[in-house]
């Protein structure tokens, strides 16, 4: 298998609407995303006015059981070619999944004293909900030295020696930007 890189353009108005075509485009997952922020308004302990920024989102993807309810048309080639609109009908479910995710309020998504769970419940309850436990959301990066060592000893002689720069190859993280330096030596074969 040869490494790549896919690059999703960022089309859309909205948030929602970019992380729309990602999803599209990049996972091949149809997805359906509902964002809200809102400043909440209430008093400290001393019943001073404060205020703080809330956020809160929704993610729903049709993740099919079986690939046919899978199917959903190509996208156009952008070519200029006019065909027929493919023969295609949606997944009833998801149809009624994302329509109901587009019903959800700004104020639904960023109310504290509104609980996911209930949230869930209030838009699925006649398909039943199942919440997981939650994990917890980690702002660090999982690359490891060990990792791109992995990925470079899968490269050929060609890509190593194509790779390398005065005897070492630099991989820098596009997520957190450490850089990490090879000697090619770790990859000729001896």
């Amino acid at each position: 298998m040869q490494p790549y890189q896919g690059i999703v353009p960022l089309d859309g108005s909205t948030l929602e609407e970019i992380a729309g075509v990602y999803f599209r485009q990049s996972e091949q997952i149809p997805t359906k995303v509902r964002l809200g922020v809102a400043e909440l308004l209430d008093r400290d302990e001393e019943g001073r006015p404060r205020h703080n920024w809330r956020a809160g989102g929704l993610v729903a993807q049709f993740l099919p059981q079986a690939p046919e309810r899978m199917r959903h048309p190509d996208l156009h080639g952008g070519d200029g070619d006019e065909r027929e609109a493919d023969e295609h009908s949606e997944d009833d479910f998801w149809n009624e999944a994302r329509t109901m995710v587009e019903t959800i309020d700004t104020d639904e998504l960023t109310d504290p004293q509104l609980a996911i769970e209930r949230l869930l419940y209030r838009l699925f309850h006649e398909r039943g909900v199942r919440v997981y436990e939650p994990q917890a959301v980690l702002d660090r990066c999982s690359c490891s030295r060990e990792k791109l060592k992995g990925v470079l000893d899968g490269f050929s002689a060609e890509e190593i020696e194509a790779s390398q720069e005065n005897g070492q190859i630099a991989v820098t993280c596009e997520f957190c930007s450490t850089t990490y330096r090879f000697e090619t030596s770790e990859f000729v074969a001896a």
